[in-house]
């Protein structure tokens, strides 16, 4: 069927509207580093640090210069580590610093200090820690998603910088971390580097033309269950130390590149629609005819 001059118009105005589309992607810059110790790994944890700005000087709530956030688990009470569960939202309610944690598993624990309970969830042969002493993990799962507020509130709020330290990353092609913007679409993936035993690992990124909304964290294979229990004895299992990441902020929503070449083509399509039938003589002005007598 032969194309009409108005269709092969409509058809190339929609190919130069949704091209955009195609490629309008955020950009990542990531860092990454290993090392066997917490010393030998600082660069890597600077470097991201400066990124996102702040300053070294920790204020309330581990806020730095109102411009990057930081936990470090160390200031979680005895009352609510190993083997106590920590509640999702501690890190929003309690001290509030704008992260809420998700998991398909049973939750999550701060691992203990020296005391009563094994350190670093009963596995000292296995973790190592960055800062001293405590590790985080989710419990039957080796997943948590971080959902982002406005610290202290339940407004959603999203981010431009997410960054932490694993330690004993034996296996490589398991622990990654995976961005998703506000439309919960993924934006962005890397998997992070082989630490060895008891190696520490940084893994991270930053985002000049977006926002993340929530990050989810593989963390190895295995799950730990419990202090000194795993799923199983064979899969490499993975434990979490600090986290880093920019203020969490309310952001104006720009709709996405395909949604707004939608409005444009719509727009467009019904502009020529109506100069077509203009055109072959409907929707013109009535004309008023004066008769004389």
């Amino acid at each position: 069927m032969l194309l009409t001059k108005f269709t092969r118009n409509f058809y190339v105005l929609a190919a130069i509207l949704l091209a955009p589309a195609a490629w309008a992607m955020p950009s990542f810059v990531t860092y990454e580093g290993v090392s066997d110790t917490a010393a030998g790994l600082t660069a890597t944890r600077d470097a991201f640090r400066a990124a996102i700005g702040g300053g070294t000087t920790a204020g309330a709530n581990g806020s730095f210069g109102g411009l990057r956030r930081e936990i470090n688990w160390d200031g979680v009470p005895n009352s609510l580590a190993d083997p106590t569960a920590l509640p999702a939202d501690f890190f929003n309610v309690n001290s509030p610093r704008g992260v809420v944690f998700g998991t398909p598993g049973s939750g999550f624990m701060v691992s203990a200090n020296a005391g009563a309970q094994a350190i670093n969830f009963g596995f000292s042969s296995d973790f190592n820690t960055f800062s001293a002493q405590r590790l985080f993990t989710a419990i039957n799962s080796n997943i948590t998603d971080v959902f982002f507020r406005l610290p202290g509130t339940s407004t959603a709020a999203t981010t431009t910088a997410f960054g932490l330290i694993f330690t004993d990353i034996e296996v490589a092609g398991q622990t990654k971390l995976e961005f998703f913007d506000a439309m919960d679409t993924l934006i962005y993936s890397h998997y992070a580097l082989t630490t060895g035993n008891m190696g520490l690992g940084f893994l991270g990124a930053t985002v000049t033309d977006g926002a993340i909304s929530r990050v989810r964290i593989t963390a190895g294979q295995n799950k730990i269950l419990a202090n000194g229990l795993l799923e199983n004895p064979n899969d490499d299992v993975v434990a979490m130390d600090d986290f880093i990441y920019a203020e969490p902020a309310v952001r104006i929503s720009v709709p996405e590149p395909s949604i707004l070449a939608l409005l444009g083509i719509s727009l467009i399509g019904l502009k020529l629609v109506r100069r077509r039938r203009c055109g072959n003589g409907a929707d013109r002005p009535a004309t008023v005819l004066q008769l004389r007598t």
